[in-house]
């Protein structure tokens, strides 16, 4: 089972996540996120535990426990998702042509030449 453990302090080690979660079970990898750029930790990262049970009881034990300093937050990893990145943009102007307006490429010729806005007449 893949188990998330967040919140963690910028100085915990993989072998400190390792040996707080080899007391409930055999663990069989951990890895912390850490930025690309720094190699600075990101705050949270994953334990592998084989035997359901023991995973069980890691999670449920280590919960909001202290780990260098600070409180853990433990939980049954989730799947890795395929995740859309526009956020449901359609591009260009953000909607149908409406006929009219800025860039639309059609003048509204309701109004007469002369006088009030959008007009020809007046200033030149």
């Amino acid at each position: 089972m893949n188990i998330y453990v967040g919140n963690l302090a910028s100085e915990t080690s993989e072998d400190t996540l390792n040996q707080a979660f080899s007391a409930f079970g055999q663990v069989k990898s951990v890895s912390i996120v850490r930025d690309g750029a720094t190699g600075e930790s990101r705050g949270f990262g994953f334990v592998r535990m084989e035997v359901e049970e023991e995973a069980q009881t890691a999670i449920r034990e280590m919960n909001e426990k202290e780990l260098d300093g600070q409180a853990i937050k433990v939980e049954k990893g989730r799947a890795k998702t395929n995740v859309v990145h526009n956020r449901g943009r359609q591009g260009g102007r953000g909607g149908p042509d409406r006929g009219v307006g800025f860039g639309s490429g059609r003048q509204d010729r309701s109004r007469p030449e002369s006088g009030g806005r959008g007009g020809r007449g007046g200033h030149r």
